[in-house]
């Protein structure tokens, strides 16, 4: 089942054709950073861990990306559970599909994670928002207009008690952050379409900042409980919570 997105903006504000066409050439690329990055598996395992997961869940990761993430949702909630990746650019899931594409409990779906409700497939019918028990967005939300809202949708669709997990990069506010700001700036300029910009209209990093702040804000508003997490120097951040009706 397969969707088209609506326009939306990235930090830098490039419109989603364009910010598609970017991640599309860009595709292996970013699989290879999200495989192989030193420390990534490590925070792959806590955010698997904090969905708490149980064998026959059903959980959605909006903004899949090419996929590194699946196996480890699938391993968590084995053959008789379903696990969802949503995301908006086709070479994105294409890598993905290389990956996950012979689990017939895997299914990608090509289309836009903020919208509600979602309907994905689970033995050839609609997800129903009842059934989802947990999801999951990795450096997803810096990419929203409105990442609180984002937030609220996707709480909402989890079953009473499900789990919430965000995983994003801001800058660091450690004492020692100074260099690993320089080294972030650098590379949210060099993964901000279109790159070839000198100078944006909107400041970048600024922007990413405020949207993670907004969105790790708004599922502590709705989370009964939380759970949180740093890596990398305080750059990486995880947030998880858990969603009470």
């Amino acid at each position: 089942m397969t969707s088209d997105p609506p326009t939306t903006a990235d930090p830098a504000g490039t419109s989603t054709s364009d910010a598609q066409a970017f991640y599309g050439r860009w595709a292996r690329l970013y699989d290879a950073l999200a495989r192989y990055t030193p420390g990534i598996a490590r925070v792959r395992t806590h955010a698997a861990t904090a969905l708490r997961l149980e064998p026959g869940d059903t959980v959605v990761e909006m903004g899949c990306g090419t996929g590194a993430n699946l196996p480890y949702l699938r391993e968590r909630v084995g053959p008789e559970g379903t696990v969802i990746g949503i995301d908006y650019t086709r070479e994105m899931l294409d890598a993905a599909n290389d990956l996950v594409g012979e689990y017939d409990n895997v299914h990608l779906i090509h289309g836009d994670a903020t919208a509600r409700p979602l309907a994905a497939v689970k033995d050839e019918e609609p997800v129903e928002q009842h059934e989802i028990d947990a999801v999951l967005a990795t450096f997803v939300v810096g990419m929203l207009d409105d990442p609180a809202a984002a937030v609220d949708g996707w709480c909402d669709q989890l079953a009473d008690g499900g789990h919430l997990v965000l995983v994003n990069a801001a800058r660091s506010d450690r004492w020692y952050g100074a260099p690993l700001n320089a080294l972030f700036r650098a590379v949210v300029v060099l993964s901000t379409p279109p790159t070839t910009k000198l100078r944006y209209e909107t400041d970048p990093h600024g922007t990413l900042d405020r949207r993670i702040v907004r969105a790790h804000d708004a599922l502590r508003d709705r989370a009964s409980e939380t759970t949180e997490a740093t890596f990398a120097g305080g750059i990486v951040r995880l947030t998880g919570g858990q969603i009470r009706r």
